[in-house]
C-alpha cells in the first residue's frame, strides 16, 4: 500500500455507479466485437474533437476527419498542430503504462510537441489556473511537483481501488498538481483512458470526452468543489456518472449500427445504384453537413425521393450518418 492517499470517501451513490457502469460494460462488451473498425475509427475522432474544444480548439469532427485520413484543412495552424499531435498520441496509448512517469512524460512530449517551448518536460514554475480573469486554482508550488507526481503514480501503481474510481482519482489529482505549464487538461483526461483501458481494453474507444465537452461548466465547477474541501469524492461520482452516460449512448450508437449490417449471403449480388442516388453521393462528398431539404433544392428533386435514396444506400452500407440529425454529418463508405 503506497504511503500517499488522495483524499476521497467511497459513497452509496459511487457504489451504485460502479455496478451500473459495470453492468453497461457487458453490453458494450459484447456489442464492440460487432463493432466496425469505421464506428470506432469516428469514437476516436469525437474523443479528440470533444477534448480540444474544451481547449478551445476550433476544429470540427470533420475537420478532424479530414485531418486524420491525411487531407489538408483550411485553420489555424495552432489547432491543427494540437489535432494531428492528439492524432498520434492516442494511437500510441496501447504502448504506455500508466504509472509510469517516463511514459507520462513521453505522452506530453508527444501532445505538445510545436505548441510549448519544453514538451514533456515537469513545470519550473508556478501556475494557476483561470477562468474570466479570475484566479480559481493555484497549483502547488513548481519545487513540490516531481514529488507530488511521483506519489501519485506509486500510489496508482500499488492501489487496489477499483480502476473506475482510481482512474477519477488520478484525473482530479493530476489537475490538481498541474505539472505540466501547458497541456494538463487534455493529459489528465488522455491518462483516465489509458488508465481504464489497461482494465478493459474496449474502454479505449468511448468517447467520454463528448459529454465532458458538452457539461464543461459542471466540470470546471465540480474540479473547484473538490479544491475547496480538498477531496475529491464529488469528481469521481461525476466521472462514473460520464462514463456511464457515454456507454449507454455508445451502446446505443452500436445497436444501430449492427442493426443496419446486411446479412451475409453466399453470393454477394452487386448493387445498383440510381442515377439520383448517384448524385446524392457526389452532392455529399462535396459537402458532408448538406442538409435534406439542401440536397434536394440543389439537385432539383423532392425530399421523399432524397430520403429514399438515402435509406438505400444507408441499408446498403453506401451511406452513413455521423452524430445527431442537426450537429452531425455524412460519411461515403
Amino acid at each position: 500500500m503506497a504511503s500517499y492517499q488522495p483524499p476521497y470517501n467511497i459513497t452509496t451513490e459511487i457504489l451504485n455507479l460502479v455496478v451500473e457502469v459495470g453492468e453497461l460494460l457487458g453490453h458494450w462488451a459484447a456489442q464492440a466485437g460487432h463493432a466496425s473498425p469505421l464506428l470506432r475509427k469516428e469514437n476516436r475522432i469525437r474523443t479528440i474533437q470533444a477534448s480540444l474544444a474544451i481547449e478551445h480548439n476550433s476544429l470540427s469532427t470533420e475537420q478532424v476527419t479530414a485531418l486524420m485520413e491525411g487531407k489538408r484543412v483550411l485553420a489555424p495552424a495552432k489547432d491543427i498542430q494540437e489535432v494531428r499531435n492528439a492524432i498520434q498520441a492516442y494511437e500510441k496509448l496501447p504502448r504506455w503504462q500508466s504509472d509510469s512517469l517516463r511514459d507520462l512524460l513521453a505522452a506530453h512530449r508527444l501532445l505538445m510537441a510545436g505548441l510549448v517551448e519544453a514538451p514533456g518536460v515537469l513545470r519550473s514554475g508556478n501556475v494557476g489556473i483561470y477562468r474570466e480573469s479570475q484566479l480559481i486554482h493555484m497549483a502547488p508550488p513548481a519545487n513540490q511537483v516531481e514529488r507530488l507526481i511521483d506519489d501519485l503514480l506509486t500510489w496508482l501503481q500499488q492501489t487496489d481501488i477499483h480502476p473506475l474510481i482510481a482512474s477519477s482519482i488520478f484525473h482530479y489529482e493530476f489537475e490538481f498538481i498541474h505539472p505540466f505549464a501547458d497541456g494538463n487538461g487534455r493529459m489528465g483526461r488522455l491518462w483516465q483512458t489509458l488508465i481504464l483501458s489497461q482494465w478493459r481494453a474496449e474502454l479505449a474507444w468511448l468517447p467520454v470526452e463528448t459529454l465532458i465537452h458538452s457539461q464543461q461548466q459542471d466540470y470546471y465547477r465540480v474540479l473547484g468543489e473538490c479544491d475547496k474541501a480538498s477531496d475529491c469524492t464529488a469528481f469521481i461520482a461525476f466521472m462514473l456518472e460520464k462514463l456511464r452516460d457515454a456507454l449507454r449512448e455508445g451502446i446505443e450508437i452500436q445497436r444501430n449500427q449492427i442493426g443496419k449490417m446486411p446479412v451475409q449471403m453466399p453470393v454477394q449480388m452487386p448493387v445498383q445504384i440510381s442515377a439520383s442516388g448517384k448524385r446524392i453521393l457526389e452532392a455529399i462528398a462535396a459537402s458532408p453537413s448538406i442538409t435534406l431539404n439542401q440536397l434536394a433544392e440543389s439537385l432539383d428533386i423532392n425530399r421523399r425521393t432524397v430520403e429514399r435514396n438515402i435509406k438505400i444506400l444507408q441499408d446498403n452500407a453506401k451511406l452513413t450518418r455521423v452524430g445527431s440529425t442537426k450537429s452531425g454529418f455524412w460519411r461515403i463508405l
